[in-house]
């Protein structure tokens, strides 16, 4: 007698196996599906919907150039300055700065950096409002609709501005005036404008404006450089003349030769705070690369624009083929 029939004399069959004990190689489960028959079903979704995905991608790439086209040009001017050395200057040091400071008198001891001071006023709302009343520019800001490029002049938006009559004609509400407030047209030119220090280069700083027009973006440019040295200037000769009031009104009161000497050379700096801002017509801001016209737009990117609308359509238009799938498998569940 065998091994095999000694262990199982009667042939009976194995026990079966116990709670949780299987076979070898049994699964008693479903079985994970190919992947090639769910690459199979995508594709059948895909294209069973492929009129749907090829209608919204359509609308959407003809929306967008549709609308890339409808965009104005914007050209933009810049220009790369330089700080002059009164800007960098420290001013009076040791013990002649000290002593104006206890005067009360501010002589440039270095502790105000101008060229940061410049840059904060030329983004600032009040210079901006005067920058604007100044050269008399605020329908080149506010109603411009267009630049004809082959005759070079503005088109001007008629229901807001009539050009002809100099008139502003846009519809408003009773209580208010046609001519936009300063709180708005401070903010459309602020977005044009661009002042920033150079990342490269430390010590430089970069100015930009754009604009629908480049004559105007150019021209704008130069002015602003002009005005905020002027504006400067103005400023420290200002600051200046009210130091040497002061500080001559403190020479009549002393007896001290000491202290009469300190104001002598005082009022001699401030005098030669005026001559040189009187002197120097780049008092602030020297123009290393000055604005030029622009011949390029710098916006829109409308190559940009229709890629990504042909995009965002065909996703979209995948999107509703499977929702519809979806909807479509869950009324058939439903039914059956």
């Amino acid at each position: 007698m065998t091994q095999e029939n000694q262990q199982n004399p009667n042939n009976q069959p194995p026990a079966p196996y116990g709670p949780g004990q299987y076979p070898p190689n049994y699964y008693n489960g479903p079985y994970p599906q190919d992947d090639e028959i769910d690459l199979r079903e995508l594709f059948g979704i895909i294209w069973d919907g492929k009129w749907i995905i090829i209608a919204i991608t359509f609308v959407f790439a003809v929306g967008s150039v549709i609308y890339s086209l409808s965009l104005p040009n914007i050209y933009k001017a810049e220009a790369t300055l330089a700080p002059t050395e009164e800007a960098q200057g420290q001013g009076l040091g040791g013990e002649l700065g000290g002593l104006a400071n206890l005067a009360g008198i501010s002589v440039g001891s270095g502790k105000v950096d101008k060229v940061t001071m410049a840059m904060e006023i030329l983004q600032s709302r009040q210079f901006i409002k005067n920058f604007v009343q100044k050269h008399n520019i605020l329908p080149e800001i506010m109603a411009v609709k267009e630049w004809n490029e082959s005759s070079g002049e503005l088109v001007f938006n008629e229901e807001v501005y009539n050009p002809n009559a100099n008139k502003w004609v846009r519809k408003t509400e009773s209580s208010k005036q046609p001519a936009p407030t300063s709180w708005v047209y401070v903010n459309v030119f602020k977005n044009g404008l661009l002042v920033e220090k150079d990342e490269e280069t430390p010590g430089l700083v970069n100015l930009s404006v754009s604009h629908r027009s480049p004559i105007i973006a150019h021209r704008w440019a130069e002015w602003l450089i002009q005005d905020i040295n002027d504006h400067m200037r103005q400023r420290d000769i200002k600051e200046a003349q009210s130091s040497m009031e002061y500080l001559q009104n403190e020479l009549g009161e002393t007896n001290l030769s000491s202290m009469q000497q300190v104001f002598y050379q005082l009022i001699e700096k401030q005098i030669q705070t005026i001559m040189l801002a009187n002197v120097r017509p780049e008092y602030v801001f020297q123009v290393l690369d000055p604005a030029v016209v622009p011949e390029q737009k710098s916006a829109p990117s409308r190559a940009l624009i229709c890629i990504v609308g042909t995009f965002l359509g065909g996703f979209l238009s995948l999107l509703v083929v499977f929702i519809r799938h979806l909807i479509r498998s869950s009324k058939s569940k439903a039914d059956s």
